[in-house]
Parts: structure tokens; C-alpha cells; sequence
């Protein structure tokens, strides 16, 4: 059965607001490699806008452009997952072809492509990493905390409602020369 795995950077107070800082090149590299294992990405609307298509088009630059080759190496990797599923009732049409929506059933869904064969399938965002959580459908956790602290923004896990408080195991850590440190949690 594949997992789940949730994959975020967050700051010390809880903002994951992308525009409020940028992951260094280490920390890049490392979602890379988180990357490079998922067959399958979930989404919202808000993240899929965010990711699609801004990566696939950063996949596609020669070498030697102005981007950080950090940034194309995840670009590329981002781009070799086989299919996106977005959960939305407001996306009118996918923007790739490997994409699909998905209006309801949320957790159905899921437990169907958790029994589908291949690599792992990955999350990221607010707002459906909550409901999965919610609904006890994350197998893993990939939180990367960035040594910062802005004051605003939007919060991690905001406002999720658990039944019950959530049990995590701490599986491993890392802490790169940003003083950023990378916690994988596995749901008990």
C-alpha cells in the first residue's frame, strides 16, 4: 500500500506562506529528494495554482539560465510525477494533462489511491493536508522549520479540527548548515 506523506516548510511561529521566505539550496535539494519518490501529488486549488504551472515551465529551462540549478533539478522532478489530483469545486479544467480534479469524496478517493500500485503519493499546503489530517489519511510527515520568525502569514495546520489529538513518532531529523532542520514524523 503506498503512503501518504505531507511536505511543508514552515517558520519557528507556524507561517508556511511561501512569499514570506524561500527555502536555500540544501533545503531545496532536499525536497528533491522527497520528490523524486512520489508517483502521485494532492493538492487544493490555492497550491496547484501555486505549483502548475510555474514548476513544469522552470523544468523546462536550458542549463545555465539565470535559475538556481537547485531550483530546476526540483523543477524536473516535480514534473516526472505521473499524475496530480486536485481536490477543488471551483477548478473549472486541469492545467495539464496529467491532472485531474476531484470534487467530492475526499477520503474515498484516497483510500483508493493509497491501494494503487507505484511510488508514494505527496501533499503540501494548508487547507487539504488539514482535512487529511482530520480524517487520519497521512501516513507521514515531512515538516522542514526555517530558523525565522515574520510575524504573519498563513499558519501551519490552520484551522484544523481533530476529534482527537494526533499521535506522531519522530523518525529522523536533520538540521542543514541554515540551521533549518528537517523532522520526519510517522502518524502512530
Amino acid at each position: 500500500m503506498r503512503k501518504l506523506i505531507y511536505a511543508i516548510n514552515t517558520t519557528l511561529d507556524g507561517c508556511v506562506d511561501h512569499t514570506k521566505f524561500y527555502p536555500d539550496e540544501e533545503t531545496m535539494a532536499y525536497f528533491t529528494q522527497l520528490t523524486q519518490d512520489a508517483g502521485t501529488f494532492l493538492y487544493g486549488r490555492k497550491t496547484y495554482e501555486l505549483m502548475v504551472p510555474y514548476w513544469p515551465e522552470v523544468a523546462k529551462a536550458p542549463p545555465g539560465q539565470d535559475d538556481r540549478e537547485v531550483d530546476i533539478e526540483f523543477a524536473r522532478a516535480f514534473d516526472a510525477v505521473e499524475k496530480i489530483v486536485v481536490f477543488s469545486r471551483s477548478l473549472e479544467s486541469p492545467g495539464e494533462e496529467k491532472t485531474r480534479i476531484v470534487r467530492t469524496g475526499l477520503q474515498d478517493e484516497i483510500l483508493k489511491l493509497k491501494q494503487e500500485p507505484g511510488k508514494n503519493i505527496f501533499t503540501g499546503g494548508v487547507t487539504l493536508a488539514s482535512q487529511l489530517a482530520e480524517l487520519g489519511l497521512i501516513d507521514e510527515y515531512n515538516i522542514v522549520v526555517h530558523p525565522i520568525i515574520v510575524g504573519e502569514g498563513r499558519r501551519l495546520f490552520d484551522g484544523i479540527n481533530l476529534q482527537e489529538k494526533l499521535q506522531l513518532k519522530l523518525v529522523g531529523s536533520k538540521v542543514f548548515k541554515s540551521g533549518a532542520v528537517a523532522l520526519r514524523y510517522l502518524k502512530q
